[in-house]
């Protein structure tokens, strides 16, 4: 390798999925059987969060969280909740772009596993499929910086403005 390319893949970085696997499941129907009973018309909603953990060096445990509950009538349909999670080996990536990686990158990675764990879930619940809609990690992370940023920003007026 010449030393021109060993720098543009120094500068890139190196990733690599070491294992991507399912972390913690549950699945309630509080109101069965009665629940199938009444007319199907769900409101669905969805949460999403992330945690990581830096295992090693350059090696780091993500871990996204997707819970999903579908009301019908007011009354809880069901609960499903899905921890699933990835060990990820970055290399070369540093501050922002680290962060970026482990925040939006990876979750994305993590998604469909999620999405179809749920779906997997509902199924074996009696309900109907649930095709959860593609999220834009990358979007939700740009927002939680932006936030971050501002936070920061008030945090530091309201001490300057306190002496």
């Amino acid at each position: 390798m010449t030393e021109q390319a060993a720098a543009t893949e120094a500068k890139q970085g190196n990733f690599g999925i070491q294992r991507i696997f399912l972390k913690d499941t549950s699945f309630e129907s509080p109101n069965a059987p009665q629940i199938f009973q009444g007319q199907w018309k769900p409101q669905i909603n969805m949460d999403l969060n992330t945690k990581s953990n830096k295992l090693a060096d350059d090696v780091y445990e993500v871990v996204l969280t997707l819970t999903v509950t579908a009301k019908n009538e007011d009354q809880t349909a069901f609960l499903a909740e899905v921890h699933q999670a990835g060990i990820f080996k970055i290399e070369g990536l540093e501050g922002p772009a680290l962060h970026q990686a482990i925040g939006a990158f990876c979750p994305n990675l993590l998604f469909p596993y999620a999405r179809e764990a749920i779906d997997s879930l509902v199924l074996k619940g009696s309900f109907p499929a649930l095709m959860l809609a593609p999220v834009n990690f990358d979007a939700i992370y740009a927002q939680s910086v932006q936030k971050a940023q501002e936070q920061a920003a008030a945090k530091q007026a309201e001490s300057e403005t306190a002496h």
